[in-house]
């Protein structure tokens, strides 16, 4: 607790001072005049230092985040840059407290998206799984979770929609969606470049270069490379260290407005990502002996015990868009989204390495550190058509969507290092040579402990349509909407322990399904506007997400989709003439059929086929939907006071209640002794990623000088804490307080022509706050953890003219 209420006494002293600058700022208003004005735009204030209209495009179409009836989180270009939120991954530390983002285990390369609880449960890396979180980029459905970390280009806003989004949104948005937006071209020339260096070997390198319109024709450029050294140091010193990364990337865009109505937009992107896993550390001893040269590590560490062999999982990225946008008439609007994107991922995971117990490894020049290898392939194209428009008293949008990808994994197991007779001393294991892999893989001599297939089609039809009677002096809105979604999915799994899997009548053969859904998302919103500035709203919704089957099974049963309904009701509103904002929204509602993995038992038989020993050789899990129903509750709140022009406060706050049914294993138990045993008692279930308390608040501070501009930013996030297994044995993580800061001097004139300079310092987790965000184990191996980032910190340098 004590360096908790320290940290909180520091934060206390920054606001404090931050708010007497703010103070300040107001005696120096009259001398600032009008750069005062253009520095409180460049903030979340408009020219006379009320709070800025924020304009969302959650139904389709722009909206003021205030008169849109559901719940928003909203992070601008500006907060973006003072968070130094480079990639998704950097939103986990609870910036939006309804999202929570984290890797998958420890792989960077692969991202859990969460918001209120709900989204992925254990394992949504696979080819035949899918998230319950819909992430966007200019209205392009991502398919995958893997790819997500690579580094964002420039972007104007992430808009975060909470709850169910079936209805515009369609599949898998039963938790909410996540839909970010670029910076589109302007026509006029301009050029941001951006150079800054940090520790741990950081570097970056941004470039964004508007091009002056020629025959109605604009063209837009983005690029950024980064890098940084790993935060955990790895004594082997031809491997990489643990969670390091090397970015970059590509982003061009050609605009052709050949008429005020008509918007044709080209996009291309491609990246490269390159990153290694996190390092899980040894925390505490459990009844089996430790090697005494893997020593326990019970704070985060800042090098591994002993070197290993430790590679980038690599991802590459790129894709194709074209934006058709075609206002027909004054009352009507066209559009078209068509994208085509390819995806390949590499994964080398030896996170765990230096968390092996004597028991499982010392036999003699016992092998440890297990080194997880996989690779994954996606292709997807999708084609959406929207009509967005105006009939009387009735705003309406309606549209169609198909989507297609196909999907493609493998993955490798194999120890890396090996002790000598005392577990002293360790020596790196050359690369496996004694199997012929059974397909063209990494390692050819390493056998293949699965691979699989599958192809997806999807496609919907959607309305929504808002009606205001003319009555009550308009001020009521009645919102409903519905989407019809059909979902095929036809997969194989075709290798599980190198050769072909086994069936249930012990036959050998691909194993394959063969599977279609269809259902009916609705949606009805009641909205009222009270006054001007006072909202309120009650609104029901249903989301989904889809069904598929588990490459880490030994059968390959499909399992259907899970679903979610909730009610919820909110209120947005504003005081003292725009410079209070306040928005609250409380929901509750039923989750069902959720999908629960359970380890299926893979055992070592006798001759007569029982089981002698209970030895997992790898991860056999099947999926199961659950029975009963689950519930969902929960309360969000955002907090916007500008109480001075220059001077922003905010706080969001969000509590959040998953209920899911107990539940039975479906497997039987081996117990020595006993053998086979059914399961009679249900077992509890956890929510993941979902802390129950999370708050995020923020000081942004602005002031013009002579010359130049002093602009400061600090947050703190808080959460309590969340579970990382949904079955026992669990444990849940540290609560965590951490603060980040950025402090810059912006419009530095560059000689007599329109450059301009912006310095900047920044730091992440700037108190250095250390929690364990993952924790697993059992008495007998001891327990192991990923701690959260170190400080990190750095200067950037930005041109523009």
């Amino acid at each position: 607790m004590k360096p908790a209420i320290g940290m909180l006494v520091r934060a206390s002293a920054l606001a404090s001072t931050a708010l007497i600058l703010g103070m300040s700022g107001v005696a120096m208003a009259a001398e600032a005049g009008a750069a005062a004005d253009a520095a409180a735009a460049e903030m979340q204030q408009d020219a006379s230092g009320a709070l800025a209209d924020i304009v969302v495009t959650a139904e389709k179409r722009p909206t003021s985040l205030q008169k849109t009836p559901i719940s928003i989180s909203v992070l601008g270009a500006n907060d973006i840059q003072n968070r130094h939120v480079q990639s998704l991954l950097d939103l986990s530390n609870g910036a939006i407290p309804s999202l929570r983002v984290a890797p998958f285990f420890s792989r960077n390369s692969a991202l859990i998206v969460n918001i209120r609880g709900i989204g992925v449960l254990s394992d949504g890396n696979q080819p035949a799984r899918d998230q319950g979180v819909g992430v966007y980029v200019d209205g392009v459905y991502l398919g995958r979770p893997q790819g997500l970390g690579a580094a964002l280009y420039d972007i104007e806003s992430i808009e975060v929609l909470k709850g169910p989004q079936g209805t515009l949104f369609g599949r898998n948005t039963e938790g909410g969606a996540v839909s970010i937006t670029t910076k589109k071209p302007t026509g006029e020339f301009g050029v941001n470049l951006i150079g800054g260096i940090g520790n741990f070997g950081y570097y970056k390198t941004e470039a964004h270069v508007d091009l002056p319109e020629f025959h109605n024709f604009s063209l837009k450029i983005d690029g950024i490379v980064t890098a940084r050294n790993g935060t955990v140091s790895n004594p082997l010193s031809s491997a990489w260290g643990f969670n390091a990364y090397q970015r970059r990337g590509l982003h061009t865009q050609l605009q052709w407005k050949p008429s005020p109505d008509f918007t044709a937009n080209y996009s291309y992107d491609t990246s490269y990502d390159a990153s290694s896993s996190l390092y899980q550390q040894a925390i505490e001893a459990g009844t089996q002996a430790r090697a005494p040269i893997l020593p326990l590590q019970p704070k985060r560490a800042k090098s591994a015990t002993i070197g290993v062999p430790e590679q980038p999982s690599i991802g590459k990225n790129s894709g194709h868009g074209l934006f058709l946008d075609w206002k027909v008439a004054p009352n009507l609007t066209l559009k078209s989204i068509s994208s085509y994107r390819e995806l390949s991922q590499s994964q080398f995971d030896n996170a765990a390495a230096t968390t092996t117990t004597l028991p499982t490894a010392l036999k003699a020049n016992g092998q440890f550190a297990r080194y997880s290898l996989a690779e994954f392939y996606q292709h997807q194209y999708s084609q959406e058509f929207q009509a967005i428009g105006d009939l009387g008293r009735v705003h309406y949008v309606v549209g169609a969507m198909g989507f297609h990808e196909h999907v493609r994994d493998n993955a490798q197991a194999f120890y890396t290092m090996q002790l000598n007779a005392d577990g002293t001393a360790a020596t790196v294991l050359p690369l496996p040579s004694g199997n012929v892999a059974a397909i063209p893989v990494n390692v050819p001599g390493a056998a293949v402990d699965r691979a699989s297939r599958i192809s997806t089609d999807s496609y919907g039809v959607f309305g929504q349509f808002t009606w205001t009677p003319a009555i009550l002096e308009d001020n009521l809105h009645l919102t409903a909407g519905a989407r019809w979604t059909n979902d095929k999915k036809n997969g194989e799994l075709y290798i599980v322990n190198n050769k072909l899997p086994v069936d249930a009548y012990g036959v050998s053969r691909v194993l394959d399904f063969k599977k279609s859904w269809s259902r009916v998302d609705p949606m009805i919103n009641l909205a009222y506007d009270v006054a001007r500035d006072i909202h309120v709203y009650g609104k029901w919704s249903t989301g989904y997400k889809s069904g598929g089957a588990n490459s880490r099974s030994l059968s390959y049963m499909p399992f259907n989709p899970e679903t979610v309904s909730i009610f919820e009701i909110g209120a947005k509103t504003e005081f003292f003439d725009r410079h209070v904002r306040f928005n609250i929204a409380a929901y509750t509602g039923t989750y069902k059929d959720i999908q629960l993995d359970f380890a299926a038992p893979y055992y070592n038989l006798d001759a007569n086929g029982n089981p002698i020993t209970a030895g997992n050789i790898r991860t056999t899990l099947d999926t199961y939907n659950a029975a009963g129903k689950g519930r969902v509750k929960g309360v969000e709140a955002e907090l916007m006071i500008a109480p001075v022009r220059g001077l922003t406060l905010s706080a969001n706050y969000a509590y959040t209640s998953v209920r899911i049914p107990d539940t039975f294993n479906p497997y039987p138990t081996y117990v020595e002794g006993k053998g086979m045993v059914i399961n009679t008692t249900p077992i509890r279930i956890y929510t993941t990623y979902t802390p129950k308390n999370a708050l995020s608040g923020s000081i942004d501070w602005e002031r013009p000088f002579s010359g130049f501009t002093l602009a400061a930013h600090f947050d703190v996030n808080y959460d309590d804490g969340f579970y990382t297994a949904s079955t026992a044995p669990v444990f849940k993580g540290d609560s965590s307080t951490v603060f980040n800061g950025r402090l810059a001097l912006s419009d530095i004139e560059l000689g007599s022509g329109d450059a301009k300079l912006t310095v900047s310092l920044w730091a992440r987790n700037l108190f250095n706050e250390q929690h364990r965000f993952y924790i697993s184990g059992n008495s007998a191996a001891g327990m192991t953890s990923f701690f959260n980032e170190p400080r990190t910190f750095g200067v950037e340098a930005r041109v523009q003219f």
